[in-house]
């Protein structure tokens, strides 16, 4: 049985451009890289050899909201650590939506070629709500409401 994510390969126009976005933006450490062709990339705190890989395909245009992948969301620990991600998010460009899901709160963002992604954190799971929804994420709100909790294990 499948047991977790153990990591993701996006095709991307430039893998150094990428990569720098997902290092200097979201933090991930470079680990390896072949050429300008594919860089791989480790989470802060992860054990994995690499969670995401970005390879070079040039400049082939995707097709808008085909058949495929819709997004990727990473897991933060804190909502502190989000919204640290929210200002560098804003501060360049990337961030397009914010959701509140009651299981958690989430930003969305762009890469440098377009891909979108998540950005969550779990809402501890004796606060799940009974029913699902989507609203306007208040992440001053969550910030009172669950300071300094680290649900990235539970």
């Amino acid at each position: 049985m499948i047991r977790r994510l153990n990591h993701a390969v996006l095709y991307v126009r430039d893998a150094t451009a990428a990569a720098h976005f997902y290092t200097e933006v979201m933090g991930f450490e470079a680990v390896a890289s072949i050429g300008r062709q594919a860089v791989f990339l480790r989470a802060d705190g992860s054990t994995n050899d690499h969670d995401l890989a970005v390879m070079t395909v040039g400049e082939r245009p995707a097709p808008a909201h085909s058949v495929g992948l819709y997004h990727l969301a990473w897991q933060v620990h804190t909502l502190e650590q989000l919204a640290a991600l929210r200002s560098k998010l804003l501060s360049v460009g990337a961030l397009v939506g914010e959701s509140d899901h009651g299981v958690s709160k989430s930003l969305y963002a762009k890469d440098v070629d377009g891909i979108e992604f998540e950005v969550m954190w779990a809402v501890p799971k004796a606060d799940w709500p009974t029913d699902l929804f989507t609203k306007r994420l208040d992440l001053d709100g969550a910030l009172a409401r669950w300071p300094g909790v680290d649900t990235a294990h539970q």
